[in-house]
């Protein structure tokens, strides 16, 4: 490794809004998706990250600034729809938990599915601590990001996403009845958040964990997925909602001609697990700002020595990308991940990472 990276000559906030607008930059950003690891880093119990607002977003500002990175502070969790639908999550206590758990579904039954109705946005599970957080992003001058999921996925965590897969091959019109709840209820958080805040201020955060090839087929993703996520995003650029931020979760290669039909309004940012080449993702999505894809286990697990050769290839394949690139890990940073690896990141974008003009 080079021992004499150059000096940043934009701050993450000037970079952000250069990259966000299409004008040049002096490197190629960072975003660590760090989580967990962040309460972990400054000292804090785990659970403090999504049950303290301010613990969660005052371990990330710490964070970013002993690393240097860009971004701003987020909160969300990938088990979202269980406790807001009225089932219970558990916190994460240990190393070998990273994110709440759900500990019960609130849908067990089919006739659950019949009954069960949307929830309140400002009383329902964790929707009040992300509101709270929000508040401190808008209190500190931050970026605001209202995270609501995808569709699918919420469904999954309404009745566990075994069953959701039963229920679209056996009984579609159960499947169907949860992603409609699904979709109503992260329009509604929606409207509450541009209510709150204005649709100007806001990145809608969505992601596609469940729906990946792992998970279900390609035929499956255009009937029970696509329809329901396309409506989602067009019902927030309705509201005025002007960018996401999704994140294309898990092995999607053979979902890509489908998720390039859902607008992701100007300029958004669509991140990538390591699963998908970034240059591939890059072709589908040429107007919009391509991030990944750093395989996370290997941060957690690999050496240094490894992290910053897959750092430098996935800069030098982004770099590439016509509508911009950010580094970031392929999905949530380790909690557990070596120090190390994550400043070993960071070096790799002041060696490789910097655009001439």
């Amino acid at each position: 490794m080079a021992q004499t990276p150059k000096q940043d000559r934009m701050t993450p906030a000037e970079r952000m809004r250069a990259l966000l607008a299409g004008q040049p930059i002096d490197r190629v950003p960072f975003f660590p998706f760090t989580r967990g690891f962040c309460a972990r880093n400054v000292g804090y119990p785990l659970e403090s990250f999504y049950a303290d607002p301010e613990k969660s977003f005052w371990s990330q500002v710490w964070t970013q600034e002993m690393y240097g990175y860009d971004g701003s502070p987020a909160i969300g969790y990938a088990a979202y729809g269980a406790w807001e639908f009225g089932g219970e999550v558990r916190f994460p206590s240990s190393q070998w938990e990273q994110a709440p758990i759900i500990t019960r579904f609130p849908v067990q039954s089919e006739q659950d599915v019949w009954n069960l109705r949307l929830p309140d946005v400002k009383t329902a599970g964790m929707l009040p601590m992300m509101m709270q957080f929000s508040k401190l992003q808008q209190e500190f001058g931050t970026s605001i990001n209202v995270t609501c999921g995808s569709p699918f996925t919420r469904a999954g965590n309404m009745c566990g996403i075994d069953k959701l897969c039963r229920w679209m091959v056996k009984k579609p019109e159960l499947a169907h009845r949860l992603l409609r709840l699904a979709t109503d209820h992260g329009v509604e958080v929606v409207q509450y958040w541009v209510d709150t805040f204005g649709a100007e201020r806001i990145t809608a955060r969505t992601s596609t964990p469940a729906e990946a090839n792992q998970v279900i087929s390609p035929k499956q993703f255009e009937e029970f997925a696509f329809p329901y996520h396309k409506e989602l995003h067009e019902k927030l650029l309705a509201m005025g909602v002007k960018r996401f931020h999704c994140h294309i979760c898990g092995e999607h290669n053979l979902n890509l001609p489908y998720l390039a039909r859902i607008p992701m309004g100007d300029r958004g940012i669509l991140s990538f697990g390591h699963e998908v080449d970034l240059e591939t993702a890059a072709s589908y999505f040429p107007n919009h700002i391509i991030a990944g894809n750093v395989e996370p286990q290997v941060i957690q697990n690999g050496t240094p020595q490894q992290v910053y050769e897959l750092c430098r290839i996935a800069i030098e394949k982004g770099k590439k990308a016509p509508g911009g690139y950010v580094l970031m890990a392929g999905c949530e940073l380790p909690v557990m991940a070596p120090p190390y690896n994550i400043y070993v990141m960071k070096k790799a974008v002041g060696e490789f990472g910097w655009y001439d003009y």
